[in-house]
Order: structure tokens, then sequence, then C-alpha cells
């Protein structure tokens, strides 16, 4: 074996390696931004309806750049929760099963995070952790709760679509929801 069939082999073994970095960090991107774009449409109508609100109150406030945020930051939340798949176990059950304990799941993990942020960003204000609590929903039980039924509904069109597509395959869902596609069969419908 010659220096140069070796060279030629680790050459092609990190070509290859390469690429398949590129593709995976493609991948990986294009996931986040989908994640990104469906929390900012997600958390912008939460800003649209809160400046309805406040202005029905004689208060002229919006903060569109607090939705582009916290979509940035909860797309990543999300993708690390898919990366643990919580809702694998439940695949072989009807679909509702699993895309109902996903969405309450992350539903819950949204708001713990939510508050970790807060008390994260009030301590570093210099503010006590029980003064940098949100109050969620406008506070109470009630407040949270409510805030909690408003985000498991938002949610849950997500999940929906993530077990359809592990249930049709994504090549077949993406083709039956923007693409000509295949025909539904009689059988299927």
């Amino acid at each position: 074996m010659t220096a140069n069939s070796t060279e030629t082999r680790v050459t092609s073994g990190t070509d290859s390696r390469a690429r398949r970095l590129r593709t995976r960090a493609t991948e990986e991107f294009r996931r986040f931004l989908v994640l990104f774009v469906y929390l900012w449409i997600l958390f912008g109508v939460f800003v649209l309806n809160q400046g309805i609100v406040l202005r029905e109150h004689g208060i002229g406030w919006t903060a569109q750049g607090f939705a582009f945020i916290n979509a940035l930051v909860f797309a990543k939340v999300m993708m690390l929760f898919e990366m643990f798949d919580p809702g694998q176990r439940l695949r072989k059950r009807p679909l509702i099963y699993p895309i109902l304990y996903e969405t309450f799941l992350l539903t819950i993990l949204f708001l713990v995070v939510h508050v970790i942020e807060k008390a994260v960003g009030g301590l570093i204000r210099g503010e006590t952790v029980a003064d940098s609590l949100p109050s969620i929903g406008g506070g109470g039980l009630l407040g949270l709760v409510s805030a909690s039924v408003i985000m498991f509904v938002a949610l849950t069109p997500f999940f929906a679509l993530r077990n359809l597509s592990f249930a049709l395959g994504r090549d077949r869902l993406v083709a039956l929801m923007f693409g000509p596609g295949e025909p539904l069969k009689e059988a299927d419908r």
C-alpha cells in the first residue's frame, strides 16, 4: 500500500464525514427554523391579543420583540425535548395518546423554563427569587391554569402533525399537505 492511497482513503473518509456533518447541521437548522417560525407566530398572536386587551384599558403597548426572543429560546427547548422523544413508547397506541402526552409534557416544560428564565433575569437585576417569579396568566391558580390550557391548545396542532408524520411517513405527509401527492384511496378515507 502506498502513502498516496492511504492519503486518498483518509481524505475521502474526512470528506464523507464532513458531508454527513454538514447534512446533519442543515437538517437541524431547518428543524430549528420550523419550530422558531411556529412559535414566533404563536407568541406573536398572544402578544397581539395582549395588545388588544391593553388598548381596551387605554394602554398602548405591545411587545413583538419578546415574541421573537421567546420563540428563539423556546424553539431550542423544543428541539431538546424532541431529542428525548417522550411519546415514542406510546406510538403503538392510537395517535391521540402520544399527541396529548407530548403536548402536556411540553406545556409543563415551557412553564418551568419561563419561571426559571424570569427568576434568573430577576437575580441578575438584583431582585430576590420571590420578587422575580412571574405572575403567569394574571396570577394565582386560575391564571396558571388558564395560561396552561391556552398553551396546551396552542401546542396540540404541532404534536398532531408531528405524530401524524411518524405514522404516515414524513414524505407522504408533506406531499398530502403541500404537493400534488398521491390521492387518498377510498379505503384511507
